[in-house]
């Protein structure tokens, strides 16, 4: 049975692809070569000889220079070192996602402080919060109402996090978005 190719492909394998081994340097008379020894400019033939000698692979390091620099290493060890730095270095990436806090202009105190409390956690994990007030029918004549509630929110929450920019009426509802206040900038 013959298999079938991944649509989408080898991910790992695009990472590498601009990177030329052993045969795959070509029209190039001497080049650098780089190891453990030292450096030294020899031709591409003594290289690769030192390589199969050294039961590692000639690669590529430099290409845009005069004269081609290449190292002797074991390319599959420097590939799973590469793909170990990448998924390291993207554990450590935090993804901002914004949060939404809907509220309304006849919201209860409790039902206040508890939305203020989700939003706390959202920005101590570090998410930004969109504070979204909605009017509906004649709620929309007593807007100030509802300006006066998300500047509370604003003001209830300036310790931990700052608006983006003041309130915005648009339409039948005030937005604000909040970016949380980092421990450094407290200080």
């Amino acid at each position: 049975m013959q298999k079938r190719p991944n649509p989408r492909g080898n991910p790992n394998q695009d990472k590498f692809a601009h990177i030329r081994i052993n045969e795959q340097i070509t029209n190039v008379a001497s080049i650098r070569l780089v190891s453990d020894e030292g450096s030294d400019i020899v031709t591409l033939e003594e290289a690769l000889k030192r390589a199969k000698e050294a039961n590692l692979d000639l690669v590529e390091v430099s290409g845009d220079q005069d004269v081609h620099v290449c190292k002797l290493i074991d390319f599959g060890k420097y590939k799973f070192e590469l793909l170990k730095k990448t998924k390291e270095a993207k554990k450590k990436q935090h993804v901002v996602t914004v949060k939404e806090i809907k509220i309304r202009p006849r919201i209860d105190n409790h039902d206040f402080e508890i939305k203020k409390r989700h939003a706390l956690e959202f920005l101590q994990k570090g998410d930004k919060v969109k504070v979204t007030l909605r009017f509906r029918g004649r709620e929309m004549v007593h807007s100030e109402i509802g300006m006066n509630i998300v500047n509370r929110f604003v003001e209830d929450l300036k310790e931990h996090a700052s608006p983006e920019k003041m309130p915005v009426h648009d339409g039948k509802t005030i937005v604000v978005v909040m970016n949380p206040i980092s421990e450094k900038t407290k200080g």
